[in-house]
């Protein structure tokens, strides 16, 4: 059986005095031995890419997470030092690509900054250095260069019943990692919150009224997506989702020919 493809968006990178498009090994491992997919990397090319195009040849879109942010820009905010660092050439490929799968029915599975990039995408805006507002807890990663505890599963989230993520989990609480300092301030026009932390951050939404799968949440799961039950519903509801489209599409193609 031919497997789905799935593009995945990458950052852009300077090593060894090179511009490098490049993506963390961790999503891609989670999409092919969890999800079940290819994933199939799409270079940071901006409008050198059309984005109907590109999702005609390809089952699903996974954004994922990274250092960089959103350009504030992008959400009428004013760019700063201690916001960044940017990748504003990501943005100009991402956003565009968030808008056609939504539009165009691809399964949409999007993490960390994959979130946020789907809130700008629709309109929303976001709130930097979270753990600096009244009554918000630090969501940033514990202190340390060891990745396992950076990426240590220690925050509680409430799954609002009557959400796509209720269907996955079931309503109630669940744990997850947390690594960030942004997250939702205005929620998006389509947008629909799926789970909130205890101090009301937004960890999870989806997109009302779309035709496939279309979920951005705040953790990571990739990062334990072989060893965690939570962290793995994701990437095969996902997977389960682009699979049914691909199959979809072929049966149109084979009642065409």
């Amino acid at each position: 059986m031919t497997l789905p493809l799935v593009a995945v968006p990458t950052d852009v990178r300077l090593f060894d005095n090179y511009t490098w498009h490049a993506t963390p090994q961790q999503y891609l491992i989670a999409a092919r031995e969890v999800a079940g997919v290819v994933p199939l990397l799409v270079p940071a090319l901006g409008d050198r890419i059309d984005p109907a195009d590109l999702l005609s040849r390809v089952d699903g879109l996974m954004i994922t997470g990274s250092k960089s942010n959103v350009h504030p820009e992008l959400y009428g905010q004013e760019a700063t030092e201690e916001n960044g660092p940017y990748d504003p050439q990501r943005d100009a490929t991402t956003l565009p690509l968030i808008r056609a799968a939504i539009e165009g029915g691809v399964p949409l599975l999007a993490i960390c900054r994959g979130i946020q990039e789907l809130n700008v995408a629709l309109g929303g805006t976001l709130a930097t250095e979270i753990q600096d507002l009244p009554g918000r807890h630090d969501h940033r990663a514990p202190p340390g260069d060891h990745h396992d505890v950076r990426f240590g599963i220690r925050q509680a989230v409430e799954i609002k019943p009557d959400t796509c993520l209720a269907d996955i989990f079931g309503a109630g609480e669940i744990q997850v990692n947390s690594v960030h300092r942004q997250a939702i301030d205005r929620l998006g026009s389509q947008l629909q919150v799926e789970a909130v932390a205890p101090d009301g951050t937004v960890e999870a939404v989806s997109v009302r009224g779309a035709r496939a799968f279309a979920v951005g949440v705040q953790w990571h799961p990739e990062y334990w997506a072989s060893s965690d039950d939570a962290s793995a519903r994701i990437f095969r509801a996902f997977g389960d989702a682009v699979r049914a489209r691909a199959e979809g599409m072929q049966a149109m193609r084979s009642a065409a020919e």
